[in-house]
Formats: structure tokens, C-alpha cells, sequence
């Protein structure tokens, strides 16, 4: 991952367009380790993606700083200090050279060391990329677990899934065996419908008589006794 580092420019040889002297350059390689702590948590409890394991990444920076291995240095006159400078409603609307000197001048008033807010802010910005490195990592850890969670869903529900299709196979196959059987009768019954039928030729006179006549005998015979 590419890191961007906290880039002041000043003007002249040595000193700013406001007069300040230039401060020394700041080395932005300052070696971190991991963060213990995965975020900032806003009053009145854990969230619930914490709780589940999830890499909090919401609230405030304050616990982040808080809980980086290199701190950032405690000065009375840090860089979020002159952010909060910055934004004030007394500087609204000021040109950008005139807000700068504004509070440069606020700043030498206060005795504040310019080389000591760019070392806070290179601290705290490398503090704030190293955070994100590390909850990548914990995402693409949580992602992994939980891609494992669902194959382990998706073969458990295949083999569930598996058991139902064998019983509804079952069912299938019982519905076609009694189709089987009642096709059997219905062919058994025509035969001995036709046996009965040639053996009741031997009760009629032969003269005339045929198959029609045979089945209309019967058929007489079947509604006596109803």
C-alpha cells in the first residue's frame, strides 16, 4: 500500500512567507509496530460487529493514537490543535496566505514549535496508515472464517438437502409401483372379463347369439343385483 505522507511547503531560504524560520526536515520513516487495538468505539457500548468479530474501524482516532505502538509526542501545541485552529468561524473566508500567517501567528504566540506539529502529524498519519493495514488484514482474515463458515453451511444444506431428495425419490417411486399394480388388475380384469364372457356364451341358445347380445346379458343381469 502506498502511503502519502503530510506534505507543508514554505516559500524563501529558510524561512516561511510569514517570517517564521523553516524548521529542520522531518524523516518520515519512522518505524511502527502493530496496533494492539482494533478502534475507536462511540459512549454506551460495544457495537455489534465487534462482538462478532469484525475489524471496527468506526468512531474517533483518539483510541487509535491512543493505543499505537510509537504515540505521538504529547506537546501542549499538536497538529490537531492548528486543525481545530483552521476551522474556526473566525477564519472563515480568509484568503489562504492570510489564514496561514493568522495562524502562525497564534501559533509563535502560543510558543508552539512548528518542527514539533509536523513531527505530531507525520507520527499520527503513519500511526492512522498502519491501523488500516492492520484491519485489511483482519478483514480479509474475518472473510476467509466466514468464507469457510459457508462452505461448511452449503455442505451441511447439500447433505440435508441430499436426505429430503431420497425421500421425496421414495414417494415418487411408491406412487409408481401402485400405478403399476392398478394397471396389472385393470389388465387382469379385462381377461377375466373375457373369460366370463366366453363361458356365458355357453349359457345362450347359439342362435344369434354374438358378442353383443352376450354383454347385454350381462349388463341386465348386473342390474338385478344392485
Amino acid at each position: 500500500m502506498s502511503k502519502r505522507w503530510f506534505d507543508f511547503t514554505f516559500s524563501g531560504n529558510g524561512a516561511s512567507s510569514c517570517g517564521s524560520p523553516e524548521p529542520e526536515p522531518v524523516n518520515p520513516g519512522l518505524g511502527l509496530t502493530e496496533m494492539d487495538e482494533e478502534g475507536d468505539q462511540s459512549p454506551g457500548g460495544s457495537s455489534s460487529s465487534e462482538s462478532a468479530g469484525t475489524p471496527t474501524t468506526t468512531g474517533g482516532f483518539e483510541r487509535v493514537y491512543r493505543n499505537a505502538a510509537v504515540k505521538p509526542p504529547r506537546i501542549p501545541y499538536g497538529i490537531q490543535k492548528v486543525m481545530s485552529m483552521a476551522d474556526s468561524s473566525h477564519l472563515v473566508g480568509m484568503h489562504p496566505e492570510v489564514k496561514r500567517c493568522a495562524l502562525l501567528m497564534a501559533l509563535e504566540a502560543a510558543g508552539a514549535e512548528i518542527e514539533d506539529l509536523l513531527q505530531d502529524a507525520v507520527i499520527r498519519q503513519r500511526v492512522l496508515h498502519d491501523f488500516e493495514e492492520k484491519a485489511q488484514d483482519r478483514l480479509r482474515d474475518f472473510e476467509a472464517a466466514k468464507a469457510v463458515d459457508n462452505q461448511a453451511i452449503q455442505a451441511e444444506l447439500d447433505r440435508i438437502t441430499a436426505q429430503y431428495m431420497v425421500r421425496i425419490q421414495g414417494n415418487v417411486d411408491d406412487v409408481a409401483r401402485q400405478q403399476d399394480n392398478v394397471r396389472r388388475w385393470q389388465q387382469r380384469k379385462q381377461r377375466e372379463c373375457q373369460r366370463m364372457t366366453e363361458a356365458a356364451a355357453f349359457l345362450v341358445p347359439q342362435e344369434g347369439a354374438n358378442h353383443r347380445t352376450l354383454t347385454a346379458v350381462l349388463e341386465r343381469a348386473a342390474g338385478a343385483r344392485r
